[in-house]
């Protein structure tokens, strides 16, 4: 649904009285093997690639309103959001789009992985990752404000193990995970090839930390590097950052103007509701 100017983007639960959860770092929840947000009880979990491919698109202001607590998964990449996205049309609105500006290095450590947001022009990523194989070393470098995501990007799906799928079972997940909704991984191949990329593991980190990043409640203004980090490290970011109050400045680019989703976006997408004028 579209939204005023200066709203962000939220989350309104249409089964529980229209409950609403803004998509900021203050309400993340838990980060396990998706990235949830809860507000006062009620959850929206795997939030992550449709977020993703909101800021990809470069839209500030939307309501999301999702039936239930989990937003679909559909192929597992932003693709099918950002197409639907696209169908349903985007129109700039009066008010000039904050950005959040990166003034100082802000970090998180944890052993052998890493995430820092720096001073930068523009929104460049540089994401490294290190898997056993079939994965292996990867790392992809670009920068948001060159438009490519919805090539470059959206398409690439999530990914997991076979040997896990017992485990993530057990504790509740992927109940309803197909071999169409992810690049499934056992006995050291892709199962369910061909890869939409040589490289999509790594591009599909960088469209969940595109996500997560959303939670900072503006769209970064800066440099980030990344090695083998995850939802975990991706939010923790964004809460230092936030209460890192010198770190960062709210700040306009040239005369640009926010961008609100238009009417019935994703309507029909999984769960989520028609939407009405």
């Amino acid at each position: 649904m579209p939204a005023p100017a200066g709203s962000g983007i939220v989350f309104r639960r249409t089964d529980l009285d229209n409950f609403e959860i803004p998509a900021t770092g203050r309400n993340v929840a838990k980060v396990s093997y998706a990235t949830s947000l809860m507000r006062q009880g009620v959850l929206i979990s795997t939030t992550e690639h449709l977020l993703s491919a909101l800021i990809g698109l470069g839209v500030d202001n939307v309501i999301v309103e999702v039936d239930n607590l989990e937003v679909p998964i559909l192929d597992g990449s932003a693709r099918p959001y950002v197409e639907a996205i696209l169908d349903g049309g985007m129109k700039r609105q009066r008010r000039k789009r904050e950005y959040l500006r990166i003034l100082k290095a802000v970090e998180v450590r944890d052993g052998s992985k890493f995430i820092g947001v720096y001073p930068g022009e523009g929104y460049s990523i540089d994401y490294t990752i290190d898997f056993p194989d079939p994965i292996g070393h990867e790392t992809f470098v670009g920068d948001l404000e060159a438009g490519d995501y919805r090539r470059l990007i959206a398409p690439a799906r999530t990914f997991g193990f076979r040997e896990d799928e017992p485990m993530l079972r057990d504790m509740g997940l992927i109940r309803g995970a197909t071999d169409q909704c992810a690049i499934i991984i056992g006995g050291g191949q892709v199962q369910n090839g061909p890869l939409r990329f040589e490289d999509e593991f790594v591009r599909h980190k960088v469209l969940d930390l595109i996500g997560d990043l959303a939670l900072a409640g503006r769209r970064i203004w800066g440099r980030v590097v990344a090695e083998r980090a995850g939802h975990a490290m991706h939010t923790a970011l964004v809460q230092r950052l936030l209460r890192d109050r010198s770190a960062w400045e709210l700040a306009h680019r040239y005369e640009e103007t926010s961008v609100v989703a238009e009417t019935g976006a994703m309507a029909g997408l999984g769960s989520l509701q028609p939407s009405h004028a």
